[in-house]
């Protein structure tokens, strides 16, 4: 339930963004989410809809990009996605060690009109 508060910032920020352009409507948000942010995307989705009644922001698309972790090899440097019961490099065999990829969580662009 923690994404209903994160949503009403959203929607602030994006009316804020709108005002200040100059524009009358915000058509779409576009985030960028991890898999691994602790937010759940199809939440969001909804709280918008919701939150967004009455607003600028109302009637508005919101875009998710979801970012899939990533997980780093000390040995070669691959960035590869984790297997299910291996850390192990596709490379080289070594495990490899956690990242920030995945961890995403932000407001790529907000379109307005």
């Amino acid at each position: 339930m923690h994404e209903y508060p994160i949503t009403e910032h959203i929607v602030k920020m994006a009316e804020k963004h709108c005002k200040e352009a100059g524009a009358n409507k915000v058509l779409a948000v576009n985030l960028v989410v991890g898999d691994y942010s602790g937010f759940v995307p199809e939440s969001i989705h909804m709280y918008f809809d919701i939150i967004s009644e009455g607003t600028l922001c109302e009637g508005a698309d919101i875009n998710i990009t979801r970012i899939k972790p990533k997980i780093k090899c000390p040995k070669c440097g691959e960035l590869f996605e984790r297997k299910p019961m291996s850390f192990a490099c596709p490379k080289c065999g070594t495990d490899g060690e956690p990242t920030e990829i995945g961890k995403e969580f932000y407001i790529d662009t907000i379109e307005c009109e």
